[in-house]
C-alpha cells in the first residue's frame, strides 16, 4: 500500500502557566530538544522552534496519522515531564491548558519559520504578529 503524500504544516504556540518566565536561555535548548525528539517519534518533521521565557513556537510538518491536538499533547507532555523530572525536579512547572494552531501554506513557510526563529528580535522590536502569538480565543 502506498503512503499518502502530504504537505501539512502547522504553526503551534503555547505558554507557560500564568506566563511565568520559566524558559530562560539556559533551559530552552533542553526543552527544544525534547520537542524535537517527541515530534520525531510522532512522525512529525520540525521546521523551526523558537520562543521566549513564557512561551514556545513550533512550526512542523505533521503526518496524517496524528491530529494536531494529539501532537500538541505529546509535545507539551514530554517537555513538562522533562522539566519536572530532570531539569527542575520538585518544582511545579506546567503549561497553560490552551494553545494556538495555525495552518501554514508552503508558500509562506519561510516567513513563518523566520518569525519563529527570531522571536527575541520580534518581541524586542515590537514587530509581533498578534494572530501568531495567540494561545486562546480573544
Amino acid at each position: 500500500m502506498r503512503a499518502p503524500y502530504t504537505q501539512l504544516y502547522v504553526h503551534l504556540v503555547w505558554a507557560t502557566w500564568d506566563r511565568w518566565p520559566w524558559l530562560g536561555p539556559d533551559l530552552r535548548p533542553a526543552v527544544y530538544s525534547a520537542i524535537q525528539a517527541q515530534a520525531n517519534g510522532a512522525g512529525a518533521d520540525i521546521v523551526a522552534i523558537g520562543g521566549m521565557p513564557d512561551h514556545v513556537h513550533v512550526v512542523t510538518r505533521f503526518p496524517t496519522t496524528i491530529s494536531i491536538a494529539d501532537l500538541v499533547r505529546r509535545l507539551k507532555g514530554a517537555t513538562s515531564h522533562l522539566m519536572t523530572h530532570e531539569v527542575r525536579p520538585g518544582e511545579s512547572f506546567r503549561w497553560q491548558g490552551g494553545y494556538g494552531a495555525f495552518t501554514v501554506s508552503r508558500a509562506v513557510l519561510p516567513r513563518v519559520r523566520d518569525y519563529v526563529l527570531n522571536q527575541e528580535q520580534h518581541h524586542g522590536a515590537g514587530s509581533l504578529h498578534a494572530a501568531l502569538e495567540a494561545t486562546q480565543e480573544p
